[in-house]
């Protein structure tokens, strides 16, 4: 009776959303945003393909990759409020070098990152509206529509409403695995495991890559995080923006485990693969939910996800050329908008030629662009690092000691991962 009961209320605690919850998450800003980003391939894929393929034994590596990684994502708001200015201006003061490094390091990740959500967000658009089966003409018309957006300047509108789909999926989510909790009568094991072998080690890193989300976005966020203080009357100080940068991490931790406990609990005992295709494995993302959720739930947990998604490939289309552009401006001396506008052309061709002309997996794009977010993660973190704690940060922003000690334990850990798997491979 109380299992029962349970689960009929957790379903009715997607569609009774207390709209308070809502109004709350519309006066969040640039934490928000990190959240938006980030919760896409890293959670609906990866996540989900951890606990398909391990159970709960990758937990350990989901929980110590975020708390070393944590300093480094919060060294972005924390430097453009003390200074403000963005990281990619302080790369610079650090040394031609490092801007030229960051400015190379982003061309060439910036086209496979694109491809992988884009990819993804055309399998659940396939899902969602049928019409073509053609991942590419989607993709098309993701881009196109994207770069519309975008370049009308109608961002705001759809970040607005982006901040509403992250709640319900969040909601959705909860709902979700605490329905599955409570179906499951298999002992589920929480023993760790560690990966074994060339192909589950490359998954270990794929999935460290992106969780919760590539390094080089603590640089977008520090972008995103002068627009808000622009945008903000009353201010945004340091304080403000790292509690609201805060908010936006533990969501994605939490939505993470989730994935993770949705995986483990719904297709780890049922022996089903994953497939490599983005429209298979769009129908199974919804499948998890349906049966758990039930079958009205479909074309609402499809919108749910396909816009998540959808906002997250618009914000990197975005925040890449964006960066790209201020790190034009910085190395030629020299101002322009039309820079914006080239490199967004620039990864919208290049998403669309790779896409079309490299006929392959969408786990392979995905595996691509995870590794080597995660190969590049300890240049991000030393120059993040170095930076806020240098003469280039007011003395009384910079990190505490306690936070520094963290810094250098997560440098140590992303360079130790990432020879581990350059010795292996």
């Amino acid at each position: 009776m109380l299992r029962s009961l349970i689960v009929n209320n957790s379903r009715l605690f997607i569609f009774l959303m207390p709209w308070k919850v809502v109004n709350s998450v519309k006066n969040f800003g640039p934490g928000l945003l990190f959240a938006g980003a980030a919760i896409g391939v890293s959670h609906l894929v990866q996540s989900t393909r951890a606990g398909a393929d391990f159970g709960f034994g990758l937990l350990w590596a989901l929980i110590l990759v975020n708390l070393f990684k944590y300093p480094f994502f919060q060294y972005g708001p924390r430097y453009a409020t003390a200074t403000g200015e963005s990281l990619i201006d302080g790369y610079r003061k650090l040394g031609k070098w490092v801007l030229l490094s960051y400015f190379v390091l982003t061309f060439l990740t910036m086209f496979t990152i694109q491809a992988a959500v884009t990819i993804v967000t055309a399998g659940l658009a396939h899902n969602l509206f049928g019409i073509t089966s053609n991942l590419t003409i989607w993709s098309i018309i993701i881009t196109s529509i994207s770069i519309g957006i975008l370049l009308l300047g109608k961002y705001k509108v759809l970040d607005h409403f982006m901040k509403i789909i992250i709640s319900v999926l969040a909601l959705s989510t909860v709902a979700a695995v605490l329905i599955a909790i409570f179906k499951t009568y298999h002992e589920y094991s929480f023993a760790q495991q560690i990966p074994k072998g060339a192909t589950e080690l490359t998954f270990l890193i794929a999935f460290l890559g992106w969780m919760p989300a590539p390094l080089d976005i603590a640089a977008w966020h520090s972008l995103w995080t002068l627009e808000k203080i622009k945008a903000s009357p009353k201010g945004f100080s340091t304080k403000k923006a790292l509690f609201d940068f805060n908010v936006g991490f533990l969501t994605t931790v939490f939505l993470g485990i989730c994935f993770m406990t949705l995986g483990a609990l719904v297709m780890y005992y049922s022996k089903e693969e994953l497939s490599s295709s983005a429209s298979v494995f769009a129908e199974q993302l919804i499948n998890i939910y349906t049966s758990n959720l039930g079958k009205g739930a479909a074309l609402f947990i499809g919108v749910a996800a396909f816009t998540t998604m959808f906002s997250t490939s618009l914000s990197t289309l975005d925040a890449s050329p964006r960066a790209m552009a201020r790190s034009s401006e910085i190395l030629l001396h020299k101002k322009s908008s039309n820079f914006y506008l080239i490199w967004i052309l620039l990864l919208a061709f290049g998403t669309i030629f790779i896409l079309s002309y490299f006929k392959t997996s969408m786990i392979t794009f995905v595996k691509i662009a995870t590794i080597l977010s995660f190969l590049t993660a300890p240049f991000y973190a030393i120059a993040n690092f170095v930076l806020v704690k240098g003469k280039h940060m007011p003395k009384d922003k910079r990190p505490s000691i306690y936070l520094q000690i963290l810094s250098y334990l997560g440098i140590i850990f992303l360079v130790l991962f990432s020879l581990w798997y350059l010795t292996s491979i």
